[in-house]
């Protein structure tokens, strides 16, 4: 019989509390809770699977790939802001340092390569990947009852993305006032966004949605309209708390406009009954594996 999620997780933890902790105690001395915790976390995505292994040539052997990879965890686990907090911390804290892979203090790379090794984990989208692999191993077979969608706003200390005018010459020409002249027909609208994407494949889709900083503006629960500046973060989620996709955009973009791409992502990792949205996303059409319908 195929175990649950929740027999899995059990598990997990009962082998974590009854081996791993204990024997890592005897080893690094007392852990903290924060400790525990990235053990924990490494244990599960299991990072290093997809840290490209080292060929012996030119660059930084993958022991050391590996270790810093472990590192940019940890940064996330204890809600650092600047690579040079980690390295402090990697520094000062023995049992910390040890987790990650460095024995000795003078084994920590440069600050430098450090950021540089965090750029590439970036720009290869390793978080997205650890991400898709770990929904594959644990929610791939489970039937999912609801999925709801909905938008955070991240703040960046970033200057905002100014739109360049756009030239006279490649201004669209004014619409004559009045009716037209009989026989003559109306310019066609420009499609939108929604509109565009009914015949968009899932990279299409995600290609097609702005990235830039820029400056978003939703209503408060009070009603009171609220600005900031940076991105917008969008977010499948299924019952119990557990995020299946996400999309990173520019702040200004609609909800709306991020509906069917999340769809999309979210229909070739899991399998679920319905979608949960509120009335950000009403918009006049939207596309569903069944043709084009309204949103919500």
């Amino acid at each position: 019989m195929k175990r649950t999620l929740s027999d899995q997780l059990k598990q997990f933890l009962r082998v974590l509390q009854g081996a791993l902790f204990p024997t890592l105690r005897e080893e690094l001395g007392p852990l903290t809770v924060k400790h525990e915790q990235l053990v924990a976390v490494l244990s599960m995505i299991r990072i290093e699977a997809l840290i490209a292994g080292w060929s012996g040539g030119v660059g930084r052997p993958a022991k050391d790939r590996r270790s810093m990879a472990r590192a940019f965890v940890a940064k996330a686990v204890y809600n650092m802001s600047h690579t040079r907090q980690l390295l402090d911390r990697l520094s000062a804290d023995v049992a910390l340092r040890r987790i990650c892979g460095w024995e000795r203090a003078g084994e920590i790379p440069h600050e430098s390569k450090f950021s540089r090794a965090f750029g590439e984990f970036a720009e290869s989208q390793l978080p997205q990947r650890l991400h898709e692999a770990l929904i594959e191993e644990t929610q791939k077979e489970r039937l999912i009852g609801h999925i709801s969608r909905d938008s955070t706003e991240i703040e960046a200390r970033e200057k905002p993305v100014r739109v360049p005018a756009t030239p006279e010459a490649a201004k669209p020409a004014r619409k004559k006032k009045g009716r037209p002249k009989k026989g003559e027909q109306p310019p066609a609208p420009e499609p939108t966004r929604l509109e565009r994407q009914a015949g968009m494949t899932l990279e299409e889709l995600l290609a097609d949605l702005p990235r830039e900083c820029n400056v978003g503006s939703k209503k408060n629960s009070k009603g009171y309209a609220e600005t900031w500046v940076g991105y917008k973060l969008h977010l499948d989620v299924a019952d119990g708390q557990i995020p299946i996709s996400c999309i990173l955009t520019s702040a200004s973009l609609h909800d709306s406009q991020a509906a069917i791409p999340l769809a999309e992502l979210s229909a070739r990792r899991v399998t679920n009954l319905y979608d949960l949205m509120d009335s950000a996303y009403d918009a006049a059409s939207a596309l569903t594996k069944n043709g084009p319908q309204l949103l919500r």
